[in-house]
């Protein structure tokens, strides 16, 4: 099997040597690294270029990170897709375990992983998955190494990160590719649209990659757009609703407006987060729905109680 990795960058030269170095330091090396400069004003395309033939460059005009993934999906010659964002990087085992993962299991289009986390403010990895979810995802796996779905995976959080993800070119494009314009939950997106095609989805438990997030310019930093999130909860639940899947998608929505309506309130915007929850808050537990509800009309309170409670249980 031919690998091709595609790397989006935006304004990523402090970053980008570093996600170029270990996709060059893997022990199964790429067959083709992709880097898409997104209209970048810094010397992200100086730095990329510094690489000579060992990557290829295409630059095109700022049209976000979606776009810039699929310019990098089409231009892949390989049949196998891997993923990475700029300011990350992978581990050295990386595709030489996902290599192996992929022909033990021949049937499989995706495949994903474990990975580590790491912050500016820490400088330290943590995982993103402990041993004790780790082993509890063995169990419900019972020696497989792949779930008959994707929502199984969601609800267990072994879905992944986008920097672990490797995909079938062909499944990518039948999904649709990368939603454009989308500047919130576009990995999420992608993920189940594969996912409504019914394909089982195969995890490793051994962290493969380093996703660094809170850098000064990584946009997980802000808050998601509203109107964004109220179609992609709009879009989900009819589209999954046509795949015999609502059931499903209900029970990982939880979890992502859940997600949503606490970034909402972080930020003290909670006009947000009633429009949410009015529209959607079916999709939560009826008690976490009142407590947040309330909380909405004052942000500051509900913040300081969240606060207070961690404390208490120790986080």
């Amino acid at each position: 099997m031919k690998i091709s990795v595609v790397i989006p960058a935006y304004n990523a030269a402090v970053w980008i040597g570093r996600a170029i170095d270990s996709v060059l330091a893997q022990t199964r090396p790429a067959d083709e690294i992709v880097v898409i400069d997104d209209g970048s004003t810094d010397d992200t395309a100086t730095m990329v270029q510094s690489y000579g033939n060992r990557v290829i460059l295409i630059r095109q005009s700022n049209a976000g990170v979606s776009a810039a993934r699929n310019v990098g999906i089409r231009a892949a010659t390989s049949d196998w897709i891997a993923f990475l964002d700029a300011d990350d990087e992978w581990l050295p085992e990386k595709l030489k375990l996902q290599t192996a993962h992929l022909q033990r299991h021949p049937d499989l289009v995706w495949a994903s992983s474990n990975y580590y986390h790491c912050t500016a403010e820490l400088s330290s990895r943590q995982l993103h998955l402990d041993e004790s979810r780790r082993a509890g995802i063995r169990e419900k796996l019972g020696g497989k190494e792949f779930f008959e779905s994707y929502f199984q995976a969601y609800l267990c959080r072994a879905n992944g990160h986008i920097d672990t993800l490797i995909c079938r070119k062909d499944y990518l494009i039948k999904a649709g590719l990368f939603r454009v314009g989308q500047k919130n939950a576009e990995d999420d997106d992608l993920h189940l649209r594969l996912a409504y095609l019914k394909i089982p989805f195969g995890f490793l438990c051994e962290p493969l990659a380093v996703y660094h997030h809170r850098n000064p310019l990584s946009a997980m930093r802000g808050v998601p757009d509203v109107l964004e999130m109220d179609d992609y909860f709009s879009r989900h639940l009819e589209l999954a609703a046509k795949a015999g899947l609502e059931k499903e998608f209900r029970a990982c929505g939880c979890g992502k407006l859940s997600f949503c309506v606490r970034r909402f309130l972080g930020h003290k915007q909670g006009s947000q987060a009633r429009r949410l929850i009015r529209k959607y808050g079916f999709l939560l537990n009826p008690t976490f729905r009142m407590s947040v509800f309330v909380g909405s009309f004052w942000p500051a309170a509900w913040n300081l109680k969240e606060s207070l409670k961690q404390k208490i249980r120790g986080y």
